[in-house]
Parts: structure tokens; C-alpha cells; sequence
């Protein structure tokens, strides 16, 4: 898990430096651009519906994860709207609490006790 998280380390770091030179160069308003490429029916319309898909799927894990509970919920829809910028974050601390337990970490503790 060493080389997972030294990735997501540097995954975080590049990203956050990314976004702060975009932000700053073209604003922080994202969703016009992000939507109006995916009504454009073009390659980078595809890319971004294929991302958003991603950002659902991986939404929906972190709620399954907590169960669906509340806080499960909303953390399911600060993952799909924050990305990676809120899943490296996340997964650092998944594998931090899961102890290098691989189950822990990919079902969520009260799920791997069952199994």
C-alpha cells in the first residue's frame, strides 16, 4: 500500500497545483465548460460524460461504503463532485484506518467483519 499512497500523494499535489493555475487563469466556474463539451456531443464531450460516470461510480462506493448512512451520502456526493481532489484525500485516510487490511479498506469495516 506504500506505492498507493506515495501515488496519491503525488496525484493530490500535482492535481491541487493544476487546478489553483486554472482557477486563476480561466475562473473557478467549471460546470458551464464541463457541461456545454458534453452537449457538444464531441471527443471532449465524451471524455467528460465518461468522467462523470466515473465521478457516480466512485460516489456511490464511498456511500456503500459508509452504508448509505447520512454522512455516507454526503460524502458519496463531495466524491462526485470534488474527484480526485476529494478521493486521494479519502483513500489516504481509508488506508490509514483500514491498518493495510485490504478488505477494511475496499468494504469498510462493519462490511469486512461480516465476510
Amino acid at each position: 500500500m506504500i506505492v498507493l499512497r506515495m501515488y496519491l500523494v503525488v496525484v493530490l499535489v500535482g492535481l491541487l497545483g493544476y487546478t489553483l493555475v486554472v482557477g486563476l487563469n480561466h475562473g473557478w466556474n467549471l460546470f458551464p465548460v464541463f457541461f456545454s463539451n458534453i452537449v457538444e456531443i464531441g471527443w471532449s464531450g465524451q471524455f467528460h460524460l465518461d468522467f462523470a460516470t466515473y465521478l457516480g461510480l466512485s460516489g456511490l462506493w464511498v456511500a456503500w461504503r459508509h452504508q448509505f448512512t447520512g454522512a455516507g451520502i454526503a460524502l458519496g456526493l463531495v466524491a462526485f463532485v470534488g474527484g480526485m481532489l476529494f478521493f486521494a484525500p479519502y483513500l489516504l485516510w481509508a488506508i490509514a484506518n483500514a491498518a493495510g487490511d485490504a478488505k477494511v479498506l475496499l468494504l469498510g469495516r462493519e462490511r469486512a467483519r461480516s465476510v
